[in-house]
């Protein structure tokens, strides 16, 4: 993630929607991949002070100001690339869906964000596509059974489904996601970790359910093909592998092959993702700079997209070092806590291959 610059100099982050220091309201241009500040024209238009064109605001910035992303002036939408990927919001006639929808919708432009640094098709739903990307943030029915004593009457899984990923609006709730993750015994549960993971299932069916990587990924993850309720079922009976950490990234990743690539892709994210921010700060640890993980051209020579990954791979462990150092000095939960094993690490070049045959 990088920061942008407003044409005052002052330095923006991705979520803000307006410069602290000259007072501009800021929007980001999907198709630029840049925020940007805007000024009013003598037509009262928005024009970017990036590149000089017209946009609107998204309906849901306009409306609810749960956004921050801007539409061109002459494109038919109402609402932006993200906002559109929408298939159920949650009832804003309850004040605490709002701040909850709010944190969801900064969680899922995050994905979209290095989706599209990392040149990935991002295909919404339509009539002639129903298995394009789309959300649904729904939260669990409570009913009052028995006098005062509330119950779950339908409890919202969080998943994906066909290009439908749906989370649960608890999930938004911090208090409630660290007592699910306490009660899961997870060492990471984030917002944007469900996003990243959830969008990893997605890109299965796009990238490798029908493609020439299938077998290759049946080497490295397994046989998709065993059965995942019997997989599933056995995981939350059982426990995981127990000899999970010398094989799969996570201890989730054990219960079926698909799960094994979802936590798989969702960590490669969180790596290009901090990488990128560490960059954009100019972060050196021990005389050397964190690169970019985003190549200034597209990978093509196999030779360089191994050398990359090394690369990328090389800086994380660096990074991640100092990274749970700074949070243990603060008494605070490590940032990253995972180590990854050689076959883990096999799986996570396979994604880093898989995504660099997209930027083609």
């Amino acid at each position: 993630m990088k920061t942008f610059t407003c044409q005052c100099a002052n330095t923006l982050h991705f979520a803000n929607s307006k410069c602290v220091a000259c007072g501009l309201m800021l929007g980001f241009i999907p198709d630029e991949v840049k925020l940007s500040a805007f000024t009013t024209n003598q037509y009262g238009n928005l024009q970017a002070s990036c590149n000089g064109k017209l946009y609107r605001k998204c309906k849901n910035y306009s409306q609810y100001n749960a956004c921050n992303w801007m539409v061109s002036y002459d494109d038919e939408h109402d609402y932006c690339l993200s906002c559109r990927l929408n298939d159920i919001i949650p009832n804003l006639d309850d004040p605490e869906n709002m701040t909850l929808w709010f944190r969801l919708e900064q969680g899922k432009r995050r994905l979209l964000y290095i989706l599209m640094t990392l040149g990935l098709p991002i295909e919404g739903k339509t009539s002639s596509n129903p298995s394009g990307l789309s959300f649904s943030f729904l939260r669990d029915e409570i009913e009052d059974q028995y006098g005062n004593e509330l119950t779950v009457k339908n409890f919202v899984t969080t998943g994906h489904a066909s290009g439908l990923i749906t989370i649960n609006l608890s999930e938004a709730d911090h208090s409630a996601r660290i007592d699910m993750r306490e009660k899961m015994g997870e060492r990471y549960r984030t917002l944007v970790g469900h996003f990243r993971h959830e969008s990893g299932h997605y890109y299965w069916d796009k990238l490798i359910a029908k493609s020439d990587k299938i077998l290759e990924f049946r080497k490295l993850f397994g046989d998709e093909r065993l059965g995942y309720v019997e997989s599933m079922q056995d995981y939350y009976k059982n426990g995981p592998n127990q000899n999970w950490q010398t094989v799969w990234i996570s201890a989730y990743a054990s219960m079926h092959p698909w799960e094994d690539w979802a936590e798989t892709w969702a960590h490669y994210l969180h790596m290009i993702d901090t990488l990128e921010t560490a960059n954009d700060f100019d972060f050196s640890l021990a005389g050397n700079k964190i690169v970019s993980p985003i190549p200034a051209e597209k990978l093509h020579d196999q030779a360089y997209i191994a050398t990359n990954f090394t690369h990328i791979f090389d800086n994380w462990c660096q990074l991640t070092r100092a990274l749970n150092g700074l949070n243990r000095s603060m008494g605070m939960d490590d940032a990253y806590p995972f180590v990854i094993s050689i076959t883990a690490l096999d799986k996570l070049r396979f994604v880093h291959e898989v995504i660099a045959d997209q930027q083609d």
